[in-house]
């Protein structure tokens, strides 16, 4: 892996291709558990010897998406410091967002004894509001490797070797992480801005798209064997049902750490599935030409970054409810022959809907927020195509769309911390709990 400099390297107007060359990545098992086993991996290839200690310094939110969530080739492990012991013997400095694929039987035997030393230990910095990812690794012989991670789940700003920087990156947040800057500068397009870069994707861009498809598909197939038949079932004929069942077992596999790669969206793989999937299955099942499913795609995923630069890349909200939801809206209806001014209807129509819908951490409850997030989507939309909007008059609710998610982001961002502090709060009360049962 090559730490990314400070400059996100992209024009005045990215072009799509450089949109997905950051925001549409491969990534096994959930990012947040991922990106601290890379910090941990780089750390211990600094220190001498076997690693007989790990610390981690992380922001509230990496630490509430680490808690439970599933780690893949674990043989079921979960949780944020498995994810961290497991780091410290990966190898693999290159895999990015696919290290986990490196475990062995006897890494897993290495860490477990790692963590029932109490060698293993998380400390959640306040401060820190953006995505921060700091561990220090001390090997047997005395020594220690330091790495952080900053602004995006594989940006590593800084190195050390016993306290001596060997890699600075501008690890400092004065230097945004290209994601960062590339969603900023998406939130200021209008939604007729989006549009026109939606339709500007080439061959290889859409092949880009397609690629990703098949990945989040193959996990939501793979994760409805995970269900009994009868649940499986239960939908009938009903497309929506059936769509948004498919999502939900999708993240589930992704959240229960099933061996499949998926493509993320805006840092999440849960957002990708949410996205693609419903879209690209009910565009086929309809009919669409595949130029038209490929630009709806496209434009989903603008939407869901711009909303992302609104909540925060990890935020006090479900990011798949009101990010990739409200992206899924936006793109069924292009989809359907919609204009900006209805894509802005139905923006309203899911701020009015989602918002308030709670993130405590990444784990296999997510499941059925997205499928919730999903039903409500096809319904925004819906109701925008008949020209029916909730109005400015409710609540949060803006003149337009775009004021309606700036408005959604200030709830997240402003309105829900103390929430956020809260359900920290009772996490680390029951990790506790758990150390010492």
């Amino acid at each position: 892996m090559t730490p990314r400099n400070g400059s996100d390297g992209f024009g005045d107007t990215p072009g799509f291709s450089d949109y997905l060359a950051v925001e549409w990545k491969p990534a096994l098992g959930c990012t947040e558990p991922a990106s601290i086993a890379l910090a941990a991996a780089n750390a211990a290839s600094l220190s001498s010897g076997e690693p007989r200690s790990a610390h981690l310094v992380c922001d509230a939110r990496i630490y509430k998406n680490c808690y439970a969530v599933g780690i893949p080739h674990s043989d079921g492990r979960t949780g944020i410091l498995w994810s961290l012991a497991i780091g410290c013997f990966l190898t693999d400095l290159d895999a990015g967002l696919e290290c986990f694929r490196g475990i062995t039987p006897e890494i897993l035997e290495k860490a477990g004894s790692l963590v029932r030393s109490g060698g293993v230990t998380v400390e959640v910095d306040p401060a820190r509001e953006g995505l921060f990812v700091g561990c220090l690794v001390t090997g047997a012989a005395g020594s220690g490797g330091r790495a952080v991670i900053e602004g995006g789940h594989t940006r590593i700003v800084r190195l050390e070797r016993d306290g001596v920087p060997v890699l600075e990156e501008g690890g400092d947040g004065s230097v945004d992480a290209p994601e960062k800057s590339l969603r900023r500068r998406l939130a200021g397009l209008t939604f007729h801005e989006m549009i026109t870069l939606a339709r500007s994707l080439g061959p290889e861009d859409a092949a880009a798209l397609r690629k990703g498809v098949d990945l989040n598909l193959a996990i939501a197939r793979h994760g409805l064997g995970l269900f009994p038949r009868s649940f499986v079932g239960l939908a009938g004929e009903d497309p929506l049902t059936r769509l948004s069942r498919l999502v939900l077992a999708g993240v589930h596999a992704r959240m229960s750490g099933e061996d499949f790669v998926v493509m993320s969206l805006a840092g999440s793989g849960n957002k990708g599935i949410t996205c693609s999937v419903p879209l690209a299955l009910w565009g086929e099942e309809k009919g669409y030409p595949s130029q038209r499913v490929d630009q709806a795609l496209a434009l989903a995923c603008l939407v869901t970054s711009a909303t992302t630069h609104h909540l925060g890349t990890l935020s006090a909200v479900c990011g798949c409810s009101n990010a990739a939801g409200i992206g899924l809206a936006a793109g069924l209806v292009f989809l359907e022959g919609g204009d900006a001014e209805v894509v802005s209807m139905a923006m309203n129509n899911m701020v009015g809907n989602v918002a308030g819908m709670i993130c405590d951490g990444a784990k296999i409850g997510c499941a059925l927020k997205t499928m919730t997030s999903v039903d409500a989507a096809f319904r925004s939309a819906s109701l925008a195509h008949n020209g029916i909007c909730i109005p400015f008059t409710d609540g949060i609710i803006g003149k337009d769309g775009a004021r309606s998610l700036r408005n959604l982001g200030r709830i997240a961002t402003t309105g829900m911390t103390a929430m956020d502090d809260e359900i920290l709060a009772i996490m680390q009360e029951k990790l506790h709990r758990l150390e010492n049962d």
